[in-house]
């Protein structure tokens, strides 16, 4: 994902041998696993080098701090997101819009619950941490991928197309997120998951413009 991170929280280096990108993995992993345990506030690199087996000059020379890896963790966090909803738009050119809107949201959902504990460690981490680049380099590529796939609906093409998948885009990171700052219970969260893409459809119904379904007049 290309994105500009600020000064101080730009990586030192970054991996270049297959070897130091294992390094790198292993103190992406250890850093989920001290925010899990202790806490945005408690991690500090002494702590993930100490879990992630390696030293502490290690760990400083890829990140002089820790407001820098967890700029590089939400980083490639976004990164594998964005590619998941890209992929699951492609799969879905030419299908009618309550189709795609059913991918749209269980794909986005079923990523951020694959490690709940993650998601929920990761929200807590960007309080740390200014993220707008990430924030804007994943919307940008969010929404091409469902402009286009939205442009290719096989029943339905819209007026205003940005300003459509801007407000359905918003609905769905939205109340994604309620979900898990409310910390709901996973058979009310599945419940809300079900109205969310049937509202997403009624809206999408309500804003179209023509129904590519439809036979021509004679």
């Amino acid at each position: 994902m290309t994105s500009t991170p600020p000064p101080h929280l730009t990586p030192r280096k970054t991996p270049r041998q297959a070897r130091a990108t294992v390094t790198l993995d292993a103190i992406f992993e250890a850093t989920i696993q001290v925010l899990v345990s202790d806490g945005p506030r408690r991690l500090t690199t002494t702590r993930v080098a100490e879990r992630a087996g390696v030293s502490v000059g290690t760990m400083y020379q890829y990140f002089p701090h820790k407001q820098a890896l967890f700029y590089a963790l939400n980083e490639r966090y976004l990164d594998a997101l964005a590619g998941k909803v890209e992929g699951a738009c492609l799969g879905q050119h030419g299908a009618p819009i309550d189709q795609m809107v059913a991918a749209l949201v269980s794909t986005y959902w079923q990523a951020k619950t694959e490690r709940i504990e993650v998601t929920h460690a990761l929200y807590r981490s960007v309080a740390e941490i200014d993220n707008e680049p990430l924030i804007d380099a994943f919307a940008q590529r969010v929404d091409a991928a469902t402009a286009i796939m939205f442009a290719s609906a096989s029943d339905a093409a819209f007026a205003d197309l940005p300003t459509v998948v801007l407000t359905l885009l918003n609905s769905i990171f939205g109340t994604v997120r309620s979900v898990f700052e409310r910390d709901l219970p996973f058979a009310e969260a599945d419940a809300v998951m079900r109205q969310l893409m049937l509202m997403c459809t009624a809206y999408l119904q309500a804003v179209r413009v023509s129904d590519r379904s439809a036979p021509a007049a004679a």
